[in-house]
């Protein structure tokens, strides 16, 4: 029954990881959306200023084409943990050796 409980924390605490990534990621989106909504509501002008601009200049990541459903569909979400949980062990561990 210990076990048992043991694996149910272990469960519990990577599940809580999982809901922190994910909410990291949902604000990622969020923040994308309102400047997508941005660049839409500013006008035609804007969104010729922003094609004019050599793509070096744009972010990757600010690469998906509003219009093009398909590239919108390949757009990878950043689902994984691990890189999320690293990140977090390497704070831990930089705040402790501050200490």
């Amino acid at each position: 029954m210990l076990s048992r409980l043991q694996e149910l924390r272990k469960e519990e605490e990577t599940l809580l990881k999982l809901k922190a990534a994910l909410h990291d990621q949902l604000n990622r989106l969020k923040v994308e959306e309102l400047a997508l909504q941005s660049m839409i509501n500013s006008g035609r002008g804007h969104d010729e200023m922003v094609s004019s601009q050599p793509v070096a200049q744009q972010p990757e990541d600010m690469l998906v084409h509003v219009d093009n459903e398909a590239s919108i569909n390949q757009t990878a979400l950043e689902l994984s943990t691990r890189s999320h949980v690293m990140e977090e062990e390497e704070e831990e561990e930089e705040e402790e050796s501050d200490s």
